[in-house]
């Protein structure tokens, strides 16, 4: 799979016509970056998204961890300094190609896992001006639905949806626009995005 993918308006119904937030330019040349716990629907948002914009570009970070053939340390609760090392050059490739494609003119939607300082540090690598951030954070409760709903299995090798929650929760600074999704669909949650897009901006105007 590729680290990037640009939608395809064949493998998604077309929502535009019936979202009721209207286009702006306030996306052209932007990063956005969406996070969550997994299972937090990221990777749906960040797709319908992009989706909904003009020229946008899907960066999904977990691809730079899957790169990796030989040598790669899973992240576990307890990392080693080599799964950090491997974590944080993930978040630097994925930063970079965002920037990138925002350069070019793009809109890139990065979607990935960024807790805890982490957060703080996926800001602070970013360059281009135009930066949102978007924190998806349905309930542990939600989480856990979701979870056995999905076809593939998130958690494990030491991870569970509480201890996740509580990184979110109590380690993760409050930067950009939180979103409790528990009750929102996919397409709920993008319109709330764009609808309180000034509260996802972590530069000023």
């Amino acid at each position: 799979m590729d680290p990037v993918t640009t939608p395809d308006p064949s493998a998604a119904p077309d929502t535009a016509a019936t979202d009721p937030t209207p286009y702006t330019d306030d996306l052209d040349s932007a990063v956005v970056l969406i996070t969550g716990v997994m299972a937090s629907g990221k990777s749906t948002v960040a797709e319908l998204l992009a989706g909904r914009l003009p020229r946008a570009a899907h960066v999904r970070g977990d691809v730079f961890r899957r790169m990796v053939v030989s040598g790669r340390e899973e992240l576990l609760p307890e990392a080693t300094a080599e799964a950090r090392a491997q974590l944080e050059l993930r978040q630097r490739l994925s930063a970079m190609v965002a920037d990138e494609y925002a350069r070019a003119g793009w809109t890139a939607v990065v979607q990935d896992i960024v807790l805890g300082e982490d957060l703080s540090r996926y800001v602070a690598r970013v360059r281009t001006e135009r930066l949102y951030v978007v924190v998806l954070a349905p309930s542990a409760a939600a989480v856990r639905h979701r979870e056995a709903e999905r076809p593939k299995t998130g958690y494990g090798a030491g991870w569970t949806v509480d201890a996740l929650d509580r990184a979110l929760r109590e380690d993760t600074p409050r930067i950009g626009l939180w979103l409790d999704t528990s009750a929102q669909t996919p397409a709920d949650t993008v319109t709330a995005i764009r609808a309180d897009l000034l509260k996802a901006r972590v530069r000023p105007t």
